[in-house]
């Protein structure tokens, strides 16, 4: 009966482990998402308004990525970049 809890304390304290080494890089994917999908709807809104006055901002996959890393600075910069370029 002691290796039973024994066996059972270990896979507890292996669950533990692996769920630590798994659970930090899943968080992070899942805010670089959050962030991406905010920032599109963001540039989307974006654009509506912009349309009006000849402002656009392309999404594509590098605009993504940059909002995804950066948020809602990364949508001020996007900004920022279009009005000095374009």
């Amino acid at each position: 009966m002691d290796i039973n809890i024994i066996t059972y304390l270990a896979c507890i304290c292996f669950i533990f482990i692996i769920g630590r080494i798994f659970i930090v890089p899943l968080k992070k994917i899942l805010k670089l998402i959050i962030n991406s999908i905010f920032g599109g709807i963001v540039i989307y809104v974006i654009n509506l308004i912009g349309a009006n006055f000849g402002f656009h901002i392309g999404l594509n996959i590098v605009n993504s990525i940059i909002i995804g890393l950066l948020g809602l600075p990364g949508v001020v910069c996007l900004i920022i970049v279009k009005l000095l370029v374009g």
